[in-house]
């Protein structure tokens, strides 16, 4: 099994490049089933979650060919109805955005219960809701079967604004009969790129980056061109590195209307940065210092659906307060199982209590070691990766299966930065030299 060994305390400098959005590009690829004409995507991320979905496409008899690096054809020419791969269908949680266009294309999907990553309950309730509403017939057993002879719109109010839930419903409803309005929709960035994508081949939606999203269907839709936008997860954990490494960096390609939440979020840490030729620039050595709310009262730093600060970015919110001045509490509302990485930041030297599985109060700064850690899910395993780079010592990151399947190359990139990291492909614990990326 792999693992990074990290020298701290980092300093990087120089101009990080984010990758596309790992979060788009699952949907985006699920979309391409729904024409059977060639589809042409760029700034794709090249990472373990988004190669598993290919796959995954690719079993259903999708045509799809890597034609750069970052650029992915896919042609579902013909796909087949019946079932998913059931491996690798428990790979990632995104397998379950096959479920709208392949009851849309074919009419029927038996889905394997998805994977991905174990940071709490995470129900399918919502997408069997919205696709219910359409006309779907669900059943539940050893897998999920879902049939249809053919979508209608309908209303549908989900119960809770589900990023893939929304997805799924927007996925299957584009090429349904009639009008679909759906309500308490989510309205991520990546749910509006998937809309962006669909205009693209012809769908009919209004109501992009609000609420309510009003589609009407269309017979069919063609092929296109569409490039997956800047993954702003990635800019917010770079935001962070920098801060508590107090190094200069230059992040490019950030979309403006990403950045509010995580100015308002990471601001609360102290952390400012000026907007300058499409991107963001952060000094060095900046002051990190929680900012009490009025009243000279504990501050905290909640998530929510978009435009709150985003879910994904707490775990590394969490690790930066540990470097700034003063008292907060971070506090996770959507999955129990998110802070359950804390235990790790307190043994190299964190100063943070628990106080249930949502709520984490931090006081710092604190002097952190390096100690030998594991990733348990994608976010955590960044956000002990940056703490890594900020303590004093040797680390070693394993399980780090787990980071790449969100961060394309991270530990080349940051090398590439000036972060004194190696990766080691060998077994754990093969005490291998120190090696760059």
């Amino acid at each position: 099994m792999s693992c990074f060994h990290i020298r701290g305390p980092a300093r990087i400098s120089g101009t990080f490049q984010p990758a596309g959005n790992k979060n788009a590009a699952l949907p985006i690829l699920a979309g391409c089933l729904l024409t059977d004409q060639p589809v042409e995507l760029e700034n794709v991320p090249d990472i373990r979650d988004v190669r598993t979905l290919c796959e995954l496409l690719e079993r259903l008899g999708a045509e799809v060919t890597w034609t750069t690096p970052h650029a992915v054809r896919v042609h579902a020419r013909d796909i087949r109805a019946g079932a998913l791969d059931s491996e690798l269908a428990g790979l990632i949680r995104a397998s379950v955005l096959l479920a709208g266009p392949l009851l849309a294309r074919r009419g029927e999907v038996r889905l394997p219960p998805p994977g991905g990553d174990v940071i709490g309950r995470r129900r399918l309730d919502t997408h069997f809701l919205a696709l219910r509403s359409l006309g779907a017939e669900v059943e539940a057993g050893d897998a999920y079967y879902l049939r249809s002879s053919r979508l209608q719109g309908a209303r549908i109010f989900l119960d809770e604004p589900s990023v893939t839930g929304t997805e799924n419903a927007i996925l299957a409803a584009v090429t349904a009969r009639g009008t679909t309005r759906i309500v308490n929709a989510a309205a991520e960035p990546h749910v509006q790129d998937l809309c962006r994508f669909l205009v693209g081949l012809g769908a009919a939606i209004d109501g992009i980056g609000t609420h309510t999203v009003t589609i009407e269907g269309v017979e069919k839709l063609s092929g296109g061109s569409h490039r997956i936008g800047t993954d702003h997860i990635e800019v917010g954990s770079l935001i962070g590195l920098a801060a508590v490494t107090r190094s200069p960096l230059v992040i490019r390609d950030v979309a403006p209307e990403t950045l509010d939440p995580l100015r308002v979020g990471f601001g609360r840490l102290g952390i400012t940065w000026e907007e300058r030729d499409g991107g963001i620039q952060l000094a060095a050595d900046q002051e990190l210092e929680i900012q009490s709310d009025l009243g000279d009262q504990i501050p905290k730093i909640d998530d929510g659906p978009w435009p709150a600060f985003p879910a994904d970015l707490i775990s590394i919110a969490l690790v930066v307060a540990t470097q700034c001045r003063g008292t907060i509490l971070i506090h996770e509302k959507m999955f129990e199982s998110r802070m359950f990485f804390v235990d790790k930041l307190i043994s190299m030297g964190a100063r943070i209590v628990l106080c249930d599985p949502h709520r984490a109060v931090v006081v710092g700064p604190s002097r952190l070691r390096g100690q030998v850690l594991e990733s348990p899910d994608i976010r955590a395993g960044m956000a002990l990766l940056i703490a890594a780079l900020a303590a004093e010592g040797e680390s070693e990151i394993h399980n780090i299966r787990q980071i790449e399947r969100g961060y394309e190359a991270i530990g080349r990139r940051l090398a590439e930065l000036g972060a004194d990291i190696g990766r080691e492909p060998g077994p754990v614990g093969s005490g291998a030299e120190w090696t760059g990326t």
